[in-house]
């Protein structure tokens, strides 16, 4: 394995090789035995933080909310093992990962096979700017965003900004779990997942609220959920929506490219590594889905082309929330502010100039 690594560090490469699915196919294999153990390990030590935040309540409040951190990697965590079972990763059994994400899908209240379908579908997409909207954050060009009215732009930048993001934002995800999808090519089973789940969470509100009261429940595991699913929403943006994320039209569009180059390398500490399951070396999970979390990083360490993925750390993944809309010309996500200098710079030009543009 360091051979590897030495190897892609004197060896650069610019392009992706053909021959990647034969690369990745040694670690696109699920173990039995690493999966049970993390789904074990990470549901007992999830129990044990519920309990905790319930007890540390009657020592000190600040007690309760400092739990609640822990307690939202946790969450995290049991998110990410939904997650590989909806590629079909955790392990090498359907039936085995569909039970497993419907179980987990139930602890973070998401709807598995509505989430799958439109999460493979973000797969299926990601970086095409002919087919935005499904499983990502929305993002619009330079020219569509001025294009639109006062008020359309005025909705698009309060959406945009990393205050509604994170604030509203996990929100607005919550919500957006408890319905089921209009689209026509939705499976049957997407409205019972929803349905049952949205059944299942208004009943286990109504043991707790029997068993504590309202209070201690808003009080306790919603700082906890919402801390999950505010991380949740900042990772998912930092992993693709970087200055230089690849976006391009549907009839250029590359899977491979769109997965590498539209996918950052987020390197976090070892610690928050763990609670998010790998998922900040999202370049190799965009590229190859069936790649198990705990698998993720061998891979990486496998090729020298997954140098070609941007690399960002977390002051990054912070300054990269700015970013806004797609700059069409220089192929770069830019800042509403840059945006409008540029769209102003453009708008004085001589006409010859801005048909040169």
């Amino acid at each position: 394995m360091a051979e590897s690594v030495r190897a892609s560090e004197s060896e650069p490469i610019s392009r992706i090789p053909r021959n990647w699915r034969t690369l990745l196919a040694p670690y696109a294999q699920a173990s039995r035995t690493r999966s049970v153990a993390q789904l074990a390990t990470t549901l007992a030590l999830l129990g044990v933080a519920l309990v905790a935040l319930y007890w540390a309540r009657e020592v000190s409040y600040l007690l309760t909310l400092a739990l609640s951190l822990p307690t939202a990697g946790l969450l995290t965590r049991t998110f990410i093992i939904m997650h590989d079972c909806g590629h079909g990763s955790f392990f090498t059994s359907r039936r085995a990962n569909d039970i497993v994400g419907t179980i987990t899908g139930f602890l973070t209240f998401m709807p598995y096979a509505k989430w799958r379908r439109e999460h493979a579908l973000h797969h299926a997409s990601s970086g095409d700017l002919d087919r935005r909207g499904i499983g990502d954050i929305y993002t619009l060009t330079m020219r569509e965003y001025f294009a639109k009215g006062w008020m359309g732009r005025l909705g698009y930048r309060l959406v945009r900004t990393p205050a509604f993001l994170l604030t509203i934002g996990p929100v607005y995800f919550f919500v957006h779990q408890r319905l089921p999808s209009l689209r026509k090519d939705a499976a049957r089973g997407e409205l019972a997942s929803v349905i049952l789940t949205n059944i299942s969470l208004a009943g286990l509100i109504a043991i707790l609220v029997l068993l504590l009261d309202t209070k201690t429940l808003v009080t306790t595991y919603l700082p906890a959920y919402y801390l999950s699913v505010f991380g949740g929403i900042w990772l998912f943006f930092a992993q693709h929506q970087f200055e230089d994320a690849y976006w391009t039209e549907h009839e250029a569009w590359d899977y491979a490219d769109a997965a590498i180059r539209g996918s950052s390398y987020l390197k976090l500490p070892r610690l928050m590594q763990w609670f998010t399951g790998n998922i900040g070396l999202h370049h190799v999970h965009h590229l190859s889905p069936k790649v198990p979390n705990y698998r993720l990083e061998a891979a990486h360490r496998s090729h020298p082309m997954f140098q070609l993925s941007p690399v960002l750390r977390a002051p990054d993944a912070i300054k990269v929330l700015r970013l806004a809309l797609y700059d069409e010309e220089r192929r770069k996500l830019v800042s509403f502010g840059e945006a409008r200098r540029r769209w102003r710079a453009a708008s004085t030009r001589p006409p010859a100039a801005n048909a040169s543009a």
